[in-house]
């Protein structure tokens, strides 16, 4: 992977939309000084927690609002140009509640990771924990996954399995699967950037 951060180390733009658990343990482990890569800017489409963690970690912050544009596809050029500038060669959707459109993934194509609370393909969406539980399976998880054009469809890089106890509620469940899924998409983002990813239809591997 082609290094553009100044230190020489692989440029990770993150996209972030709400609480910033998942950013602040990138943040974490990019600031170690042997990590293999570095967070060289914040995007947000709203006034979130995410952009103060940016800010007091002393990351470049850029804000892309929908409102502030004529209509999605001028918005999406925007984001498109803003992640160009930072020098992304890896976007990571962290709790980023925007649907990415054509020229983003045209540009950014391969390079797009998302986290999401479930064991995908099962329960898609933005209501993955409540839809887990209200099927009534046993196990759920976290799954890191290529980005492409649909919800959650991307093919699958890394997953980890969550047991469903019988106590639980979306609050419980959802604390348990977070503790998760920070952790694989932080081994995600290391393999990303110092292995390669060989493709084989829907399977992807880390070689």
């Amino acid at each position: 992977m082609n290094a553009t951060s100044p230190d020489g180390r692989p440029a990770v733009v993150v996209l972030a939309s709400g609480t910033g658990s998942l950013l602040a343990a990138i943040i974490d482990a990019t600031s170690a000084p042997n990590s293999p890569a570095r967070i060289t800017g914040v995007v947000v489409d709203r006034d979130c927690r995410a952009a103060e963690l940016a800010g007091a970690a002393g990351i470049e912050l850029r804000r892309c609002v929908v409102a502030d544009h004529a209509d999605r596809t001028a918005w999406d050029a925007a984001l498109t140009d803003v992640v160009a500038d930072l020098g992304a060669d890896l976007v990571v959707t962290a709790g980023f509640m925007k649907i990415l459109g054509r020229a983003f993934l045209d540009r950014f194509a391969g390079r797009i990771i998302n986290s999401h609370p479930a064991l995908l393909p099962s329960f898609p969406g933005a209501h993955a924990v409540r839809d887990a539980l209200a099927h009534g399976v046993k196990v759920t998880g976290a799954t890191v996954h290529l980005v492409d054009d649909g919800v959650d469809t991307g093919p699958i890089l890394a997953q980890a399995p969550v047991m469903i106890d019988d106590t639980d509620d979306e609050i419980s469940l959802h604390d348990r699967i977070k503790t998760v899924e920070r952790v694989l998409l932080v081994q995600v983002i290391a393999s990303f950037v110092t292995r390669a990813v060989v493709s084989e239809g829907r399977k992807v591997r880390f070689s």
